[in-house]
């Protein structure tokens, strides 16, 4: 009797274990990690500037730190992006303080205002996500000065520009701050039709563990994300020309599967938020393992 009644609480535990891991298989990416990864107000009190925050990625993490919290101000040349992201993260985090501010991070005026906006609204500026980007596949041979100098410009000088500005403001304010990068692994793989792009990561790459080691007595911290084949619209028009080639990239992909912008929005959250607080200068990739296995054994696989 005694075996009887020992034995039928861990058959109850045994159930609800099984049943609390069938319950998380049936979960999405973003039901997951409310659930599991972040709680509700981990960013809360906090205000992020995620340039290129009208689309896609940038857009994604917008809605992402909203949910969690933060105010976030969505930069962007482009006024109709910036007008339906806006709405997208109301539609995700109705209470969240938002703010639009038509920005073209390759003119150092307008980053200034971009940062003077943000402060006269919301008192701060604690994190920053560079993500405005220009790319198009072209063989470098085929490449003119100009199609060289708008990539460049958008992505190195504009992520410049924009860390030195909010840079500038958190030494000021005292408090640090948290700021991050999307990259890519050409930057350090090579990949052909890539050269203006990979120039331009490579170099906010050398940027970011620049300023990780001169901000680190001012408390900012300064990561990137480099993400691999990520489902998006923008850069499937951009670069994928047929669905060939996206069945030939998935191939490439270890996990043989592209990645969520979700994924990605995670991975920076994780790199802004405190469980991250002793990591700076370092390149977190999410690609599914798309840059590894590339050796002369590969065909095993």
């Amino acid at each position: 009797m005694a075996f009887l009644e020992h034995a039928a609480p861990e058959k109850m535990m045994r159930s609800t274990a099984i049943s609390s891991r069938e319950r998380m298989r049936n979960l999405s990416i973003s039901q997951y990690t409310d659930c599991f990864m972040f709680t509700a107000d981990l960013l809360a009190g906090k205000t992020a500037i995620v340039t290129g925050g009208g689309t896609g990625l940038g857009l994604a993490t917008a809605q992402r730190f909203a949910s969690l919290g933060a105010n976030v101000v969505l930069a962007s040349r482009n006024t109709e992006h910036l007008e339906t992201g806006a709405a997208a993260v109301r539609a995700t985090a109705p209470s969240a303080g938002v703010l639009t501010v038509v920005t073209d991070v390759r003119k150092p005026e307008d980053v200034d205002r971009m940062v003077a906006e943000t402060v006269s609204r919301f008192g701060t500026v604690d994190i920053l996500v560079n993500n405005a980007a220009g790319n198009f596949i072209c063989k470098a041979e085929d490449l003119s000065p100009n199609g060289w100098n708008s990539v460049i410009n958008i992505v190195l000088n504009g992520s410049f520009y924009c860390s030195r500005a909010v840079g500038r403001h958190m030494i000021a304010a005292g408090h640090g701050g948290s700021i991050v990068s999307i990259v890519a692994t050409y930057a350090w793989t090579g990949s052909a039709g890539t050269i203006h792009s990979a120039a331009a990561k490579a170099g906010v790459m050398a940027m970011t563990q620049t300023l990780a080691v001169e901000w680190a007595r001012h408390k900012i911290r300064v990561n990137a994300v480099a993400p691999g084949p990520i489902e998006s619209p923008g850069a499937a028009k951009q670069l994928w020309a047929s669905e060939a080639d996206v069945a030939k990239i998935t191939e490439m992909v270890p996990l043989k599967r592209w990645g969520k912008p979700e994924e990605i929005a995670d991975a920076v959250t994780f790199l802004v938020s405190p469980q991250s607080g002793y990591i700076t200068g370092d390149v977190l990739v999410v690609d599914g393992g798309n840059w590894l296995g590339r050796g002369p054994f590969g065909f095993i696989s």
